[in-house]
């Protein structure tokens, strides 16, 4: 049929034919290259491809190895078998089994906050978000959003439906100057960013606690990579490091990472309890019938009374071992810091062929490139765990030798007798 039109998009806030365009040629070379859509078993901690091809995993966010602990994984099971079912398919507003309100007093607890569940991040954050957007989590003023350009796409994705509901403005990295001049022109001002960089690095929480004190500024951070892995008993960057943990601050985090088991849980102080009832009501898919399932409560259960031991301290020392010794050998952007993720610069054009070599020599690392990372700054991104041994990191920072990473320790060349 012909003279038909055809909608055209306003792309304000998402430009999919962009993204899919430009990254997907990526992808397809990492795919032909073997680094993607790999399927491997795991056997104390290497895994193995159907053609016999071993090779150690430096690319999972489980960074404490919580996911494969005994007791977290008897927790799954005796909750399993204590509640004789899996998933109670059911509105929590409607009905609920006492675990997810057990589940959700652990955590509460554990960090000091108001926690509601949800069985990720990003249902967590495209749930809330619009919630904001509208003045029914906060004051009632409707708010201007400004996101962060590099936030993580769980929150990003919540920009057109934010969009229908208040004003939203996109700004640099951690822009503080652009953030305070809103400050200075909005009546309310929330800022969305993440509060541990899934590339590296953390936010300017304490700049941006001042800029609440003076402001009335609220921001919005997602937590996931640090939770469980930095803090007294796992709390995470923002909440050891920020002062203003208030109604001005919203912390999501999953659980899924460090933590070790699934699902994901929005940290909240000094709301009403009327503010939490209208997030369990609507806001998106929390208010649908998809609770965390009964072996994710038991396992979350588990993994919380790990967090309030001993064994949570031996862990978190274990992997800053293992991240210093990797900034050692290796320099990056993120050397010194306590965060387990390190960006290993390299070239687009060689960073698929330096992630390849690295996983024929028995170690997978994660070739990163546009849209996961701006144009021109692709890498070999790299994720320390605790239960790497020291000859894996070693081994591993030698083959990244090879294949063209910086050295931390560059050879001096030699002189003239």
């Amino acid at each position: 049929m012909t003279g038909l039109k055809t909608p055209q998009p306003t792309n304000r806030f998402r430009n999919n034919a962009k993204s899919v365009d430009i990254g997907n040629s990526f992808w397809k070379i990492s795919e032909r290259n073997g680094l993607a859509g790999i399927v491997a078993e795991l056997d104390d901690g290497i895994l193995r491809t159907g053609v016999g091809h071993e090779f150690v995993n430096f690319s999972c966010c489980s960074y404490l190895d919580l996911d494969s602990h005994p007791k977290v994984i008897e927790g799954a099971v005796a909750a399993l078998r204590t509640y004789g079912v899996l998933d109670h398919c059911i509105p929590r507003s409607r009905v609920q089994i006492p675990a997810l309100l057990e589940l959700e007093t652990s955590l509460g607890e554990l960090f000091a906050a108001d926690a509601v569940s949800a069985v990720s991040a990003s249902v967590a954050s495209a749930g809330l978000l619009p919630l904001i957007a509208s003045g029914h989590v906060g004051d009632g003023i409707r708010p201007l959003m400004i996101f962060d350009k590099n936030c993580h796409v769980s929150m990003a994705q919540a920009k057109p439906l934010c969009a229908d509901e208040t004003e939203i403005v996109t700004c640099r990295h951690h822009d503080l100057d652009f953030i305070e001049d809103r400050c200075k022109e909005y009546a309310r001002v929330w800022y969305i960013c993440d509060g541990s960089d899934s590339l590296g690095g953390y936010a300017p929480v304490k700049e941006l606690a001042d800029l609440q004190d003076r402001y009335g500024l609220q921001v919005f951070y997602d937590d996931s990579h640090s939770v469980s892995a930095f803090g007294t008993r796992g709390i995470g960057y923002v909440r050891s490091t920020s002062p203003a943990l208030d109604d001005r601050t919203i912390t999501v985090t999953t659980l899924n990472k460090a933590f070790g088991t699934s699902g994901a849980a929005i940290l909240l102080n000094g709301h009403p309890q009327e503010t939490l009832r209208i997030i369990e009501r609507f806001a998106g898919a929390l208010s649908y019938s998809q609770p965390l399932n009964t072996a994710a409560v038991g396992a979350g259960l588990a993994s919380a009374e790990i967090h309030r031991t001993d064994e949570l301290i031996t862990l978190q020392r274990r992997l800053q071992d293992r991240i210093a010794l990797f900034d050692s050998r290796i320099a990056t952007s993120q050397s010194g810091n306590t965060f387990p993720i390190r960006l290993v610069p390299m070239d687009d054009s060689e960073v698929i062929e330096a992630g390849r070599r690295v996983f024929e020599a028995g170690f997978y690392v994660s070739p990163v490139f546009f849209p996961i990372v701006a144009r021109g700054t692709a890498g070999l991104r790299v994720m320390l765990r605790a239960g790497h041994t020291d000859r894996q990191v070693s081994e591993l920072c030698a083959v990244l030798e090879e294949v063209g990473a910086p050295s931390a320790t560059p050879v001096r060349p030699e002189t003239g007798a």
